[in-house]
């Protein structure tokens, strides 16, 4: 896909323009992304200006390390999250997805309404329900000795605890995945325009039937919802809506399809977790930081430096956990996957904008790993297959796994 050439500003020196920047909203490769292309960046200035790094192909500054993508996520003076997202915009709307793209003062307290939906203790009551999904839908393969791990696994289980979560009905699973693929992977606004109308429109209605008919679950809870002692507005109650819908069905499907590449290409780390169970939930960790799969974005309110580079208002900013995985001033060999390793990566955010659900997806993925391998015997990727990944937010197309099934 070739974007037009964007116009740079006269604050960006030439030398740190970068026009073949590689992780491009809406662009596969069968390159890997993190062994091969997030090195290639590695080898670059700690900051670049790429041509078209934002969603639409237009141009972000991209930090490469993970200190200075520290800085920038706690500089909430300089650096506004609000708008990081095209989605509004490109649908003529007021809304914002809430609180991701918040600002303090605002953030805290819409946060704070939020907090008590994802505590540990609300999603530890879920384990149950959720290892009886996982193991419903990893028992159903297991026989055939062979799964389209994405398509079989990693979009149905952790979406379909999402759909239960947010009290939205199973049967129209297809369809919600196809707007989010349109959402988040998709270089075409006009697609992305249209499947934010079709989520708006739906979102809609849900959220009309539960003011009249109240239930236990996420809309319900937005809708009675309360920040500063007032109930949330339409466009507020939307944007939280919406930030749920396109963080719930995801973000998780697209770790989960990462670790699970990494162990169907290293059996001496499945079976080091197949001998190790009790280490799961730090390996996820370690996944987490090496298979970084989200960038979000900042724009610049004021003028400012970070690393010695300018900052003007209005300038975009990428922030690409994928880099900061694989910063080798912030890991020790940072291509190399350790188990054992205990990082401190920002797979789900960094500051007041840490991941909301991250309990959940925590839960989910270790689940899914525990019950994969509890019921699976030894897999791998299907020989010959070469994975193909989503860039932007990075994600395996398919991942074909085959095993000997059990006699």
């Amino acid at each position: 896909m070739m974007f037009p050439e964007q116009p740079i500003p006269d604050h960006v020196p030439p030398e740190l323009v970068s026009r073949d920047f590689p992780f491009i909203f809406g662009m596969t490769t069968t390159e890997d992304p993190f062994d091969d292309l997030a090195m290639q960046v590695h080898e670059g200035p700690d900051i670049i200006y790429a041509a078209h790094a934002y969603p639409g192909g237009t141009p972000a500054w991209v930090p490469r390390r993970m200190a200075h993508l520290r800085e920038i996520y706690l500089d909430t003076d300089h650096f506004s999250s609000t708008d990081f997202s095209p989605f509004s915009k490109l649908v003529g709307g007021n809304w914002i997805n809430s609180p991701a793209e918040l600002d303090p003062p605002a953030h805290g307290p819409f946060r704070q309404m939020v907090n008590p939906a994802f505590t540990p203790k609300a999603m530890a009551a879920l384990e149950d329900k959720i290892r009886l999904y996982a193991v419903e839908y990893i028992d159903a393969f297991a026989p055939r000795g062979q799964c389209e791990f994405m398509g079989d696994f990693a979009f149905e289980f952790p979406i379909k605890v999402f759909m239960e979560l947010m009290g939205l009905p199973h049967d129209r699973m297809s369809e919600f995945m196809e707007w989010e693929m349109n959402l988040l992977h998709n270089h075409d606004l006009s697609k992305i325009a249209e499947a934010t109308r079709s989520v708006l429109a739906y979102l809609g209605g849900e959220i009309e039937d539960r003011r009249a008919n109240p239930r236990d679950d996420l809309i319900s809870f937005g809708v009675k919802g309360q920040i500063n002692g007032r109930a949330l507005t339409d466009d507020e109650l939307l944007g939280f809506m919406f930030n749920l819908f396109i963080g719930g069905l995801d973000t998780v499907s697209t770790n989960m399809g990462l670790h699970f590449r990494h162990l169907g290409s290293h059996p001496e780390d499945q079976a080091y977790l197949r001998a190790n169970p009790s280490e799961i939930s730090h390996a996820i960790d370690e996944l987490m930081r090496a298979y970084g799969a989200v960038t979000t974005f900042r724009t610049c309110k004021k003028e400012t430096e970070v690393a010695g580079v300018r900052f003007m208002p209005g300038d975009k900013v990428a922030m690409s956990t994928t880099l900061a995985g694989r910063d080798p001033a912030e890991f020790d060999a940072p291509a190399e996957v350790r188990l054992d390793r205990r990082p401190r990566h920002v797979g789900f955010g960094f500051g007041i904008h840490t991941c909301v659900g991250m309990h959940l997806a925590r839960r989910e993925l270790r689940i899914a790993m525990e019950e994969f391998l509890a019921r699976i015997p030894d897999f791998r990727i299907t020989p010959g297959h070469q994975v193909e990944c989503h860039l932007g937010m990075i994600q395996p197309v398919a991942l074909p796994l085959v095993w000997t099934p059990a006699s």
